[in-house]
This record gives C-alpha cells, sequence and structure tokens, in this order.
C-alpha cells in the first residue's frame, strides 16, 4: 500500500456538498477520493497547471 499523509483542509459547505455529489454521481467511496481525482487530474496535466490555478475564482463570493 502507498504511504500516506492525513491532511485536514477547511472548506465552505458548498464545495463539500458538491464533492459529496460527486461521490455519489461517480460512485466513489467518500469526499477524500473525490479531491484525490483532482489532483490526479491536475498532476497528470500539467498544460492544465494556468487554467486550474492561474485564475482566482469565488464562486461563493
Amino acid at each position: 500500500m502507498k504511504e500516506t499523509v492525513e491532511q485536514t483542509i477547511k472548506l465552505e459547505p458548498a464545495k463539500v456538498e458538491f464533492l459529496d455529489q460527486m461521490a455519489k454521481t461517480y460512485g466513489l467511496p467518500d469526499t477524500g477520493k473525490a479531491i484525490r481525482c483532482l489532483i490526479n487530474y491536475a498532476r497528470e496535466n500539467p498544460d492544465q497547471h494556468e487554467s486550474i490555478f492561474a485564475d482566482v475564482r469565488c464562486l461563493d463570493c
């Protein structure tokens, strides 16, 4: 098994609800897996880093 590090993050309720919904929609075991999928996508697509990380977005402002 891969080594893992437990990490706590603070998220607004709407973001947790989104992750819950994505986990349910795609049959993921939990929101942690949904977050890992997002991280893996970013790591596998370095050409998308600019679009993912450069723009500051605030959907809840």
